[in-house]
């Protein structure tokens, strides 16, 4: 989910950054997200209308400091489509959970989201993760089928197990279910141009 001020992206390397490449099944590009950008995840995050929406602050913040493990998808204009913030858990850096997910609405249904998912994780798995985790409440069904998806695709098992009740998070919020993917088995597949030497 690197240093400098909010108006320095930090340093850049190939095994800390999430490389920019041209979207082989479109005109979109994916890359690292800037501080810049964190008012724009802010605004997508309240479009999609299903995500927990944090600060304004707090986007910006995570552009800075989880750049390198995140992604965002931008037309050829700039404009972001969609964007995933992740980070590696730092008492398990084998595993990467992925905090977010959005879909921009003109976007949708393009399979954007399983794209920008299997660009992380292909970068993620090359700096040595072995298990996507991420929360799903119940009644997020197209969440759930992104990962069932995914998983399958990778040949890596699924489980699913409450990691906050309700009784966490308060009244009125839906317990967050914990999906982890892995272990993955043999090396990462290749996404021409995501992995520039």
């Amino acid at each position: 989910m690197p240093s400098g001020d909010a108006s320095d992206i930090g340093p850049k390397g190939p095994a800390t950054q999430v490389k920019d490449y041209i979207d082989p099944d479109g005109d979109l590009s994916f890359g690292s997200p800037t501080p810049t950008e964190g008012a724009e995840l802010w605004n997508l995050a309240r479009e999609t209308g299903n995500l927990d929406v944090n600060s304004r602050y707090g986007y910006v913040l995570w552009c800075r400091d989880f750049a390198a493990t995140s992604v965002v998808a931008r037309d050829p204009l700039g404009v972001i489509a969609g964007f995933i913030t992740g980070y590696r858990r730092p008492d398990a850096p084998d595993v990467y959970f992925v905090w977010q997910v959005a879909v921009a609405p003109g976007f949708r249904r393009r399979g954007l989201a399983r794209r920008m998912l299997d660009h992380a994780v292909l970068r993620m798995r090359s700096n040595g993760v072995r298990y996507v985790e991420t929360t799903v409440t119940p009644d997020n069904k197209a969440s759930m089928r992104l990962f069932e998806s995914f998983a399958q695709a990778n040949g890596a098992d699924l489980t699913r197990d409450v990691l906050f009740s309700e009784q966490e998070l308060g009244s009125g919020h839906e317990p967050e279910v914990l999906h982890r993917i892995g272990p993955f088995a043999g090396p990462a597949r290749t996404l021409e141009g995501a992995l520039p030497d």
